[in-house]
């Protein structure tokens, strides 16, 4: 038996990922841009066996089969055609945060299951090769493997559609406060809203003007600039949701309290906080801020009625390998 340890971030886009140009290598519709979350994280210890009859999922201590199985099942079969062995493998994985809800949880768990399955297979992969396998596994998993501010290529193909770090984890002091409204598994999974997004006539304006936030976004982070980034992080953000929401079947994660909480972002804004809003898929709102004014976004999100929780994460590292045997 041949076991390994690793541990991932989630991370929040600040450029969103919607919408995929090839479903099945989950080459994305356009680049993305994040930041890893410090102290929200997946831990996952892979262990091939060669007793083992088929693929074991454990998550949180509880036994899971059906469509998540399968999907871990294929990143382990990449891992294997890679190794040259048909060992299966049992996959024991916790969270310390809430699981689909909008917090992505696929992009550390995937993350952090790439690295601990392919050491457990003897491989030593490389930064982007890493990060290209747990991108078959959640596109935004791929975000999660470098450490700190990291822009997701969308390449050409296969090859050259990986993540790398744009900054480093201590570039910028960043906080994101994270309103949890929520910590229900979300009906309609990611997956599935990718499948749909072309189906909203809004995606290929979202699309084609990418490159633009892209550059924008990039810059801001570079020179700290929170003012720029403020404005294309919200403008980002409400592009994403007006695709969900105008596809077939349409989307809705917003919550009332979700919008309640975005406006009363742009009111503390103009009131003199650094902090903007942005909202992935669930109805739970980021609130970034610099580190001088996270205390008082904290103190404002928890006075709101229906915020059951508030969550803060700084700026956190690439994935990690914890235990090898």
């Amino acid at each position: 038996m041949s076991s390994a340890t690793a541990q991932a971030t989630a991370n929040i886009a600040f450029i969103k990922y919607w919408g995929n140009r090839d479903n099945a290598l989950r080459l994305p519709a356009n680049g993305s841009i994040s930041m890893n979350l410090d102290g929200l994280h997946t831990r996952t210890t892979v262990s091939f066996q060669r007793s083992l009859p088929y693929d074991e999922l454990i998550i949180n201590g509880k036994e899971i089969a059906g469509p998540a199985l399968e999907r871990v099942s294929c990143v382990l079969d990449l891992v294997r055609e890679l190794a040259r062995t048909g060992d299966q493998a049992e996959v024991v994985s916790e969270n310390n945060f809430p699981a689909g809800a909008g917090i992505a949880s696929s992009a550390s768990a995937f993350a952090a299951l790439a690295l601990a399955a392919s050491r457990a297979a003897g491989l030593s992969l490389s930064e982007p090769a890493l990060s290209r396998l747990a991108r078959q596994g959640s596109g935004s998993a791929c975000r999660s493997v470098p450490g700190g501010f990291v822009e997701w290529y969308m390449g050409t193909g296969d090859e050259d559609c990986f993540a790398a770090s744009i900054a480093p984890a201590d570039h910028w002091s960043m906080v994101d406060c994270i309103a949890i409204i929520s910590d229900l598994h979300k009906k309609v999974g990611s997956t599935e809203g990718h499948a749909v997004a072309a189906t909203s006539p809004l995606q290929a304006a979202r699309v084609v003007d990418a490159p633009r936030r892209l550059d924008l976004c990039r810059r801001a982070i570079i020179d700290c600039d929170f003012n720029l980034l403020s404005g294309i992080v919200e403008l980002d953000s409400d592009m994403m949701h007006a695709v969900m929401m105008t596809s077939t079947p349409a989307l809705h994660y917003w919550m009332p309290l979700t919008l309640e909480i975005m406006k009363a972002v742009q009111n503390w804004r103009q009131e003199g906080l650094s902090a903007c809003y942005t909202v992935d898929a669930g109805p739970n709102v980021h609130v970034l801020c610099t580190e001088q004014h996270a205390p008082e976004v904290e103190t404002r999100l928890r006075a709101f009625s229906g915020v059951r929780k508030v969550l803060t994460a700084r700026p956190g590292g690439a994935a990690q390998l914890v235990q090898e045997r």
